[in-house]
């Protein structure tokens, strides 16, 4: 079984428990709307192979990681696209949740996908495991130091870009590391500045993409960070400059990774992230070893 039929299997198996009678069916629907299909799954399997790596002695809890992680990504992306925010039409080539079936709906849909994630969590068998892993998942979706300061950021006057960045994406990554070393009995701590790098990197690549893609190919809407006057890469190094800097954080994530039994089949994951993440006209100059 793949890393990705694994997320695929407990998220669908969440959701199945969620959507059971009497739930409102419409509301019901929209957290399976909300989920799936899925995009790459980027943050789950950074966090399925990091525990494989560390020899993945405890799949049910990997599992269960990798599961509530996407569930947080997932409704962030729903609350991101409401009018409040982004204000947001169309998400992976179909219409947002709230375009779909309402915004009360897509707002309590959010909300029930980020307390879902913590009742996966609580499944894991071993207690002890299953707090540590929402005490990290916690302090990476609402803490200062994440994705909801991300998002909180953008309100404000005066932006710190770095600070902006590390929260509003590289939160999920860096929790994706941590938890996957975790599941697999590890210290996490080592794991966090592979999880910081990749998410440095997946920012830059999402400004590229948003700067240099059409809404077809991208499947949501473009342009955003020029019409909204967010702060991106782009904007601060030009394109080429941006380019630059992906390559530098890339080789850095690569050189980050803990000595470990699976580390250069984890070395290969970022180089293959780095291919999904980067807009295809710039890969062969931004992805190290290409």
């Amino acid at each position: 079984m793949t890393l990705q039929n694994r997320v695929e299997r407990r998220l669908d198996l969440a959701l199945s428990q969620m959507e059971r009678k009497p739930a409102p069916q419409g509301f019901a629907k929209s957290l399976r709307y909300s989920v799936m299909p899925g995009g790459a799954r980027i943050r789950p399997t950074i966090l399925l192979s990091v525990a494989q790596a560390c020899g993945d002695p405890n799949p049910q809890a990997a599992d269960a990681a990798a599961a509530a992680l996407e569930m947080i990504h997932c409704a962030s992306l729903v609350h991101d696209d409401l009018p409040a925010f982004d204000n947001a039409d169309t998400r992976r080539g179909k219409p947002t949740v709230h375009a779909a079936f309402s915004e009360p709906v897509a707002v309590l849909a959010g909300d029930t996908l980020i307390v879902g994630a913590f009742e996966i969590l609580a499944d894991i068998k071993d207690p002890a495991l299953a707090v540590h892993l929402m005490k990290k998942l916690g302090r990476f979706t609402g803490s200062p130091f994440g994705i909801c300061a991300g998002q909180g950021w953008e309100s404000e006057s005066t932006i710190d870009l770095h600070a902006y960045h590390m929260a509003k994406t590289g939160a999920l990554f860096i929790a994706a590391t941590e938890m996957g070393a975790m599941a697999a009995g590890q210290d996490p701590e080592p794991w966090h500045d592979l999880g910081a790098l990749i998410g440095q990197a997946f920012q830059v690549a999402d400004d590229l993409r948003d700067a240099l893609y059409d809404e077809a190919t991208l499947g949501k809407p473009v342009g955003q960070d020029a019409a909204l006057n967010r702060p991106n890469a782009v904007a601060s190094y030009g394109v080429d400059g941006a380019i630059s800097r992906l390559k530098d954080i890339l080789a850095g994530a690569i050189a980050s990774i803990p000595a470990c039994e699976g580390e250069a089949a984890l070395a290969e994951m970022v180089r293959c992230t780095a291919q999904k993440l980067t807009p295809s006209d710039v890969k062969k100059s931004a992805v190290p070893g290409e």
